[in-house]
């Protein structure tokens, strides 16, 4: 759990790091807020498939060999962002960051979940996601004393001390319990899982789904960029019916839609999170006029915010059931959107105000892992979990574009305010009413309620691949979890 922890504290050190200093880099690079913006979004266009490769790599040769590799691409990605002599390479950099924080995601969870005692999974869920608001607050703290003294690039230099941390693990640390039981000691490597063979079933598949991967890469970077301008929309619908078409194929055929409705969940869930998340130390530098100290003060009670919200999510997660608890929590916070955008004149209250809301609506996502997880086999879960996440993270990619655009027609707090509560809202409805999974039951009506959480009196009752026609259909059985 330390070890995950650290990893993922540090991996939310690396990402924020772009929206501290992202007022900083327009003015040296004489961007638009909106083109700015577009920086941001440049991790989220790799993450999709970051997430299923790096996941692939976990399920078939351990979770820690997933983690150490995303730990060592997000911290020379982050490295590499200080040395960017304009706009093009800094957004290259971002999309190495991209691959390997989709890939911590995955692994990081899938280690720490497979590990942990059933009854305490949400717990550990919650523990973990903690740690990237640690970075956050970390990086904020760095922010006031580093950008004002030596300038921006010292802030993504400092990023590269995770690589410490991914030699300490090589050289420490265990395998994940549950993947050690069933796929490494199942036998010889040809015959572990292999999530991605229903994509290369065949010469004429395998040549069709490179190209599918690289018309989706080529589309998501004209969408993000200058470079599609005037076509956002028969791009953006292009890279979603790509994944789509690579969703369809990994869940395969009782799966497929069980895969592309969780795929949805999670690119609302980008959708109502990240304006506040991206842009909130951009309104306080623009709307508010603070300086960097006081936007570290904010930070620092948003960062301490989610944190605490992790925490508590995961024991209302043991408490209540993951469903009850993610929708709950969302509709409470609520109550803190319109208010935080209000305040002006009070630091201290704003900060209050900052701190319940993201608690409430951001430390929620602590239980995210463990919802999504719930819903995949041991033996394609990192691959899975990975795919389905980082697919529908592009709503984070989405997100303060869309929040940057808005508010070209209105003030960037209203913008965010809108964004938040209506997206919340449907979040509140896709997770409370159990969408993807009545969905998925459509097509798979013996899928178990959660492979994390095995039946009374022993094993889970999980299908195995060939049953399911899913991802490594004949690999190997999952067995019980």
């Amino acid at each position: 759990m330390f070890a995950a922890w650290v990893g993922y504290l540090l991996d939310g050190f690396d990402f924020v790091l772009i929206t501290l200093v992202l007022t900083d880099i327009a003015a040296d690079f004489h961007l638009s807020t909106a083109t700015a913006a577009s920086l941001i979004s440049g991790a989220f266009i790799t993450r999709w498939l970051g997430g299923a490769v790096l996941g692939a790599l976990g399920d078939r040769y351990g979770r820690k060999a997933a983690m150490i590799t995303s730990i060592l691409l997000y911290s020379l990605g982050t490295f590499a962002c200080g040395f960017a002599w304009g706009y093009t390479s800094l957004f290259v950099a971002r999309l190495v960051i991209g691959l390997g924080m989709a890939g911590e995601y995955s692994a990081g969870v899938t280690y720490v979940l497979e590990t942990w005692p059933t009854r305490w999974r949400n717990r550990a869920s919650g523990f973990l996601i903690s740690g990237y608001a640690g970075g956050t607050i970390i990086a904020a703290e760095l922010y006031k004393w580093v950008v004002p003294h030596w300038g921006w690039r010292w802030m993504f230099w400092i990023g590269v001390l995770p690589v410490l941390v991914a030699l300490w693990v090589r050289r420490s640390l265990p395998e994940a319990g549950d993947w050690q039981r069933e796929i490494g000691a199942a036998g010889p490597e040809a015959d572990r899982p292999n999530p991605f063979r229903p994509l290369f079933a065949g010469r004429a598949r395998a040549w069709g789904n490179t190209l599918l991967a690289a018309i989706a890469s080529v589309a998501l970077f004209c969408v993000f960029t200058p470079v599609g301008t005037g076509y956002v929309p028969w791009l953006s619908a292009v890279a979603a019916l790509c994944l789509i078409a690579f969703a369809v194929q990994l869940g395969g055929r009782r799966g497929w839609l069980l895969y592309v409705s969780l795929m949805v969940t999670v690119f609302c869930a980008f959708l109502y999170s990240w304006p506040v998340q991206a842009l909130l130390p951009t309104y306080l530098k623009i709307d508010l006029g603070y300086d960097p100290a006081q936007v570290t003060d904010v930070m620092f009670y948003a960062g301490f915010g989610t944190m605490a919200g992790c925490w508590l999510a995961g024991f209302v997660g043991d408490r209540f059931g993951t469903r009850r608890a993610y929708a709950g929590t969302l509709l409470a916070s609520l109550t803190f959107v319109f208010p935080v955008f209000a305040v002006r004149d009070s630091l201290p209250a704003l900060g209050v105000l900052v701190f319940g809301l993201l608690a409430l609506g951001q430390g929620i996502s602590g239980i995210l892992p463990k919802y999504l997880a719930g819903h995949f086999p041991t033996a394609t879960r990192a691959a899975s979990l990975g795919f389905v996440y980082n697919a529908g993270a592009l709503g984070g990619a989405v997100a303060p574009v869309l929040g940057a655009h808005l508010a070209e027609g209105m003030s960037l707090g209203r913008a965010l305010a809108v964004l938040t509560f209506g997206l919340t809202l449907v979040v509140i409805l896709l997770v409370g009413g159990n969408v993807p999974q009545r969905l998925g039951r459509l097509v798979d009506r013996q899928a178990p309620d959660d492979h994390l959480v095995p039946e009374s009196g022993g094993a889970a009752a999980v299908p195995s691949e060939t049953d399911r026609g899913g991802p490594g259909a004949g690999a190997v059985s999952p067995g019980s979890v």
